[in-house]
Order: C-alpha cells, then sequence, then structure tokens
C-alpha cells in the first residue's frame, strides 16, 4: 500500500474500562500492521492528567496481553522514539508549538468562552458556520498587549489554509473539506497543556506513522491534522510524509445508538469476566465492519491476518449483536484441545473459590474428567461454575437453587428420591450405564414416571440445578457416598 513500510499506531487514553470499540481499533491496526509484515506502535494519550490514571494504563496493558496483541514499539518495550507516554513528551510538544507560532502557522487567541459563544450563536442565526471566525488571527502588537493587560490569557490556535483539503480516505474513497468547515483550532491551553489535536499528529510525524486507522468519530479532525502535517513538515518535524487516513465504521448499539462507554456491553471486562475467549471476542469485533468471507463468519486470527485488507471494510455502520457474538464465542470453545479447555477453566473455578489457588491432582484430574461434559453445552467459560461447581463444593456448602427446587422438589419427589436411595446402594458398578438401568428400572418401570419427571427431582437434588451436564455420568463423577449423601438430604427436606 505504500512503498515505505508499514507503521500504525494504536494510542489510547487511559481513562477507564477498556471498552469493545477501542478493542476493534487495536485489532484492525494489530493485523494490518502484522498482514504487511509491518510495525505496530502502542502509544499512551495521557495528557489529560484530570482524566488519566495509573490503573486504567495498568489495565490497558493487561488488555493487551490478554487479546494476544502484541507491538512492536511501545510501553515495556521501548523503540527508537521513546519516550511513548504523551506525558513524558511535554518538552517536544511545547518546542514544536513554539516553533509553529515563530514561523506563523499558529498564534495566540485571547477571545474568551463567552465572545467565542456569542459570536457562534450570531453565526447560527445568519445561517452561517459557527466555527471560530478568525478574530485574533492578525492581531498587532499593540491588540496584544491591550488583551494582556485586561488580564486576558491565550490559548494557541494553527491557522488553516484558505484552500479546500482533499484526501483519499482508505475505507471512505476521497472526501474533500472546504475551508469554511474546517476553521482554526486550538493546539496548546491557555496554561500551556497541550491538545490532542497537537499532540497525535506531532508523535505521528516523528514516529514515522504511514498509515492512521481510526474510528469515524474522528474524521472531522483529518484535514486539520493533515495541514498540520504539512506545516510540520516545513519546521523540520519528522520526514515530511503525510499518513494514509482510513475511518472504521460506527458500532451501533440497542437502538440504532452510537455505542458508547457507558453503555454495560461496551466494556471489555464484562467479557473477560464472563468467560469469553479471546479469539472468540476478536473474531465476532473483527466482523463489525469487514469479512473474511460472504458464507463464512468463523475463523481464526491467523486467518484474519492473512486475509485482512483495509480496503474492504464496510464504511457502513456496523451493529454489535451480543447474541452472535456469544454464538461465535461458543464454537471457538468447543474447537479448543480438552487440555487446554480445562486450563481455561480453572481460573473461573479459582475465582468462585471452587479450586485452590494450586489445585491438587486429584482436582485437576476430576476436572479433566468433568470438562467433556459441558464442552458442548458451554458458551462461555464462566459457565463452568454453574455446571460443574457441584462436584467441587464442600459437602458442607453444598446448596440446591431454591428456584429449580421449588419446582422439582416437593412433596411428589419423596417417592422418587426414596427409590433412587434404595437402587444405588445395592448397586456394584458404579458407573453411568449401570446406574442408568437401575434407576430407569426403579423410577420408570417401577413407580410408573415419564424419564423427566422421574429424573428431574435427582439431577437438582445431585447438581443443585435443573440444568447440568449429563445426570449419570455425574453422578459418577460426584461418586456414590455423595451422591447418596445429596439424595438423603433431599429425601428429608422434601419430607419434612
Amino acid at each position: 500500500m505504500a512503498s515505505a513500510p508499514v507503521r500504525v499506531r494504536f494510542c489510547p487514553s487511559p481513562t477507564g474500562n477498556p471498552h469493545v470499540g477501542l478493542v476493534r481499533t487495536a485489532l484492525f491496526n494489530w493485523a494490518f500492521a502484522r498482514h504487511h509484515g509491518g510495525t505496530l506502535v502502542f502509544r499512551i494519550e495521557d495528557t489529560d492528567a484530570a482524566r488519566d490514571s495509573e490503573e486504567s494504563y495498568a489495565q490497558l496493558l493487561d488488555a493487551m496481553r490478554w487479546l494476544g496483541f502484541d507491538w512492536d514499539e511501545g510501553p515495556e518495550i521501548g523503540g527508537p522514539h521513546a519516550p511513548y507516554r504523551q506525558s513524558q513528551r511535554m518538552e517536544i510538544y511545547a518546542d514544536v508549538a513554539r516553533r509553529l507560532q515563530e514561523r506563523g502557522f499558529a498564534y495566540e487567541c485571547y477571545c474568551t468562552t463567552q465572545e467565542l459563544d456569542e459570536r457562534r450563536e450570531a453565526a447560527r442565526a445568519a445561517g452561517k458556520p459557527s466555527g471560530y471566525d478568525g478574530q485574533c488571527r492578525d492581531l498587532s502588537a499593540e491588540q496584544i498587549e491591550a488583551y494582556k493587560r485586561e488580564g486576558r490569557t491565550a490559548i494557541v490556535r494553527f491557522r488553516m489554509p484558505d484552500a479546500p483539503i482533499t484526501f483519499d480516505d482508505l475505507v471512505r474513497g476521497e472526501l474533500t473539506f472546504t475551508p469554511e468547515n474546517v476553521p482554526d483550532f486550538g493546539i496548546v491551553r491557555a496554561n500551556g497543556a497541550p491538545l490532542y489535536t497537537l499532540v497525535n499528529p506531532v508523535d505521528d510525524a516523528l514516529m514515522d506513522i504511514t498509515h492512521v486507522l481510526r474510528g469515524e468519530d474522528l474524521l472531522s479532525s483529518t484535514p486539520r491534522q493533515i495541514a498540520l502535517y504539512a506545516a510540520l513538515a516545513e519546521i523540520g518535524v519528522g520526514n515530511g510524509s503525510i499518513p494514509h487516513f482510513g475511518h472504521l465504521p460506527y458500532v451501533m448499539g440497542e437502538g440504532n445508538k452510537k455505542l458508547s462507554k457507558r453503555d454495560p456491553q461496551a466494556s471489555l471486562n464484562l467479557y473477560r469476566e464472563r468467560g469469553f475467549l479471546p479469539e472468540g471476542l476478536l473474531n465476532y469485533l473483527s466482523l463489525l465492519g469487514w469479512s473474511l468471507a460472504e458464507d463464512r463468519d468463523v475463523f481464526s486470527i491467523e486467518e484474519m491476518v492473512a486475509a485482512f485488507d483495509i480496503g474492504d471494510v464496510n464504511a457502513n455502520p456496523a451493529r454489535f449483536d451480543l447474541k452472535k457474538c456469544e454464538a461465535i464465542n461458543a464454537v471457538h470453545l468447543r474447537e479448543l484441545a480438552p487440555d487446554e479447555f480445562v486450563r481455561r477453566l480453572v481460573p473461573y473455578l479459582q475465582a468462585a473459590d471452587l479450586l485452590p489457588a494450586e489445585p491438587t491432582d486429584a482436582q485437576l484430574d476430576l476436572l479433566t474428567r468433568a470438562a467433556p461434559l459441558t464442552q458442548e453445552r458451554m458458551v462461555v467459560l464462566g459457565e463452568v461454575v454453574g455446571m460443574l461447581g457441584f462436584l467441587f463444593v464442600a459437602p458442607e456448602d453444598f446448596r440446591v437453587d431454591e428456584a429449580d427446587a421449588a419446582k422439582a422438589l416437593g412433596p411428589d419427589a419423596a417417592p422418587v428420591l426414596e427409590s433412587s436411595i434404595k437402587a444405588l446402594e445395592s448397586l456394584q458398578d458404579y458407573t453411568p450405564e449401570p446406574i442408568q438401568a437401575v434407576l430407569r428400572e426403579a423410577l420408570v418401570d417401577g413407580l410408573g414416571l415419564k424419564p423427566k419427571h422421574a429424573f428431574t427431582p435427582l439431577r437438582v437434588a445431585v447438581t443443585g440445578r435443573r440444568v447440568s451436564p449429563p445426570l449419570f455420568e455425574s453422578m459418577e463423577l460426584l461418586g456414590r457416598e455423595e451422591t447418596l449423601r445429596r439424595l438423603r438430604a433431599a429425601a428429608e427436606r422434601v419430607s419434612g
């Protein structure tokens, strides 16, 4: 796509939990870099001291590692353009802002917020664009001195060229912005703090970024940044080239509204806590604007990298469908090798205090034997607590779900439980087929019950839930003595 080696950047702000829109942006940048054998620069946009936090910074790095994204330059790795946290590059930005002013590409603006608001309202009333009107573009030394005597402070504004700006968006094609719709904009606050509008283009120029792939919400800032890149080249910042831009489609949530950080389904932590696989979540997020093939929704991250072309990204908004996300994750979960599936289950059982920090060989063996009973039934790893927790809970801590007990362990369950206890007490071969045979004989043949009515009370009594792994295999894993103990406890419950 370019003669120079591909260099892309991912530059999130450490403000709160990462969200899925941010992950989609990271994924497309990472896949683009890997597809072209290029470089991914991981940069932290932390110039807003009031909103940024070290906790969020740590969460960002942890999220990138969990998702499986590796970066070639950035935090914890370093690189030729370090540092990669913007809060550590303030002297660079101050120097660039000074040089832009000296060359006339930027100027001080003394307009107050009230004055700006009044002039914007007047422009709107007259049917004109309501952006900055250039009031301070060409102040004389006397006017500047007068403003200072009033005690006014100035921001620094970039002087936009009086000509249309056209660029070829990698997703949307050729776009043109006219001068009246792209007014002069602030690059430094009155307190001297640099703004996003300055720091990102400066870093892109200094780090030789060749492609900027980001969300559609930043499209309006692109003509401003293109003009700033040109000015930076004039003052000797960077190599003089302007990156190619590609703006990714909006991700829409409920009610066809743009998915925001405040939407519960936007939080990456939610998916991690529920037990989504990184590969399953990334597979789904890649479909929000791109596809491997029209008739194929499930694929590996390696297949995505091999096929990814930014030109194939659809410019239309993409709707986040949680059900489809779950379905794709379930497919990836079923495709895990048995030992890998077990390995990924362990942290969720530990989080529920069902396994210790260092599980015993016996506990791991039990989980290895039980896991195949659930792998085809699970959507997310977190479901293991409900499905297999009954095998690991201490006898004194075992509880049945009260809602399920109300439906399955009423007075009419008493003969079912009593007959089951008698049948299992005399059973010699305690394996699934003999267990099923004696219980079917005692309950279906002996009591004349339909299988559903015969076995549901047993399932709730033994596993604590109406939905569980196969009943007879569960009984074998639980063991005869614990199975009988739970059946007797249930019998006491319904009789008394």
